[in-house]
């Protein structure tokens, strides 16, 4: 299908050049209408629907979620969004004082925060290895991580791909240090799925959490929680509900502590077939590779219109999304004027002392909104 005919399957504002899926994704309509489907069959039976039916329907949906992760579909449950799941692990760890947990200066704000919030309870150390932009090479990075390790390393925490500066990090290397060294790996892979391919038993990470509602393009509030079987019972949910200690135990002890947590609408997580489907049918890894190419195809032109690289323009680096540096002192001020005089929506955040502006590319964008997106650059940055 063409980028136009694209468009169409997708609810978003006609009016506006949506360069932002990376905060919030975009659901395509079929799935949507799926996901009002379940909705409206759960308030018509709600007793079946979350009473006889819930662990069947949420195994099926578990099930086809593995198969797209290649997982186990007993190492993984659903949670609302990446930051619940890597909350119920942060939250599960003993550390002790003097423990460090390690990860780098790209992370997400509200990561940052949960293990600041974690380790000074526990009178240990957050540890924030810097990582110099523009990177150069994976061995740079690598070893910059890796020069902060000390024998009170607990945890290595990292992102796939990151939030701020959009790049993805090379974590196959320090999942296998970390291994040898007996450092518990943990992966925030909220942009991950669905914008690159994901082999979760081979990249063997202890823990990995990933949105389905960003680039999987499923329903708000679908996500998952990935955990390797041995580091299973270290794993306590945040909300004790009836699978604790279970009358009815399923194979999975994991799946019983974290699934079932109370009364709320499961229909995002049901939908999330719905979403793979939709990716199979319209061949979306063929589509993610054109909206690469059009990023690094445009990068250069981007950077030239008031930006910064912050990597080599090559797939090593770069998936859907790229950040740039960008000079404005004040980066509310000017990601809103992209929007009230451009009509342009995208990202723009402060991020160690610089101001960088974050592109993201879907199937619904085309050449010319990267170009609308030159021009304003050029115009915003001359006044």
């Amino acid at each position: 299908m063409t980028t136009s005919q694209l468009r169409k399957l997708f609810l978003l504002e006609k009016d506006v050049v949506f360069l932002n899926h990376g905060s919030f994704g975009a659901c395509p309509q079929p799935v949507f209408a799926e996901y009002q489907r379940l909705q409206l069959e759960l308030e018509r039976q709600p007793v079946r629907f979350l009473g006889r039916e819930f662990r069947e329907r949420m195994a099926r949906a578990r099930a086809e979620l593995a198969a797209y992760l290649a997982a186990d579909p007993d190492d993984l449950v659903y949670v609302p969004n990446a930051t619940t799941g890597l909350n119920i692990v942060a939250q599960s760890l003993d550390l002790q004082p003097g423990d460090e947990v390690l990860t780098t200066d790209q992370e997400y704000g509200a990561l940052d925060r949960t293990w600041t919030f974690v380790c000074r309870r526990a009178g240990a150390r957050y540890v924030r290895a810097p990582i110099s932009v523009p990177v150069t090479s994976p061995e740079q990075v690598a070893d910059a991580v890796w020069d902060r390790v000390t024998d009170r390393t607990r945890v290595l925490f990292l992102s796939h791909i990151t939030s701020p500066t959009a790049l993805i990090l090379p974590i196959e290397p320090l999942i296998a240090r970390a291994r040898a060294a007996g450092i518990l790996t943990i992966i925030d892979g909220a942009h991950a799925p669905g914008q690159i391919p994901l082999d979760l038993t081979s990249l063997g990470a202890d823990v990995y959490a990933g949105n389905c509602h960003k680039w999987m393009l499923a329903p708000k509030g679908a996500a998952f929680l990935h955990v390797r079987r041995n580091v299973q019972p270290m794993i306590e949910p945040l909300v004790v509900s009836w699978g604790w200690e279970s009358e009815q135990p399923g194979p999975s002890r994991f799946v019983d502590h974290h699934e079932w947590t109370g009364t709320r609408d499961i229909s995002a997580f049901l939908a999330v077939p719905a979403a793979i489907r939709f990716m199979q049918e319209h061949d979306w890894w063929s589509v993610a590779a054109r909206c690469r190419e059009m990023l690094l195809e445009h990068h250069p032109m981007l950077v030239a219109a008031g930006g910064r690289a912050l990597s080599p323009v090559t797939p090593d680096w770069l998936a859907q999304m790229a950040s740039f540096e960008i000079a404005a002192d004040d980066s509310e001020t000017f990601r809103r004027r992209l929007y009230d005089e451009h009509r342009i929506e995208v990202p723009v955040v402060r991020w160690n002392g610089r101001s960088l502006l974050r592109i993201s590319v879907n199937a619904y964008n085309g050449p010319d909104d990267l170009g609308a997106l030159c021009s304003a650059l050029r115009s915003t940055a001359s006044r």
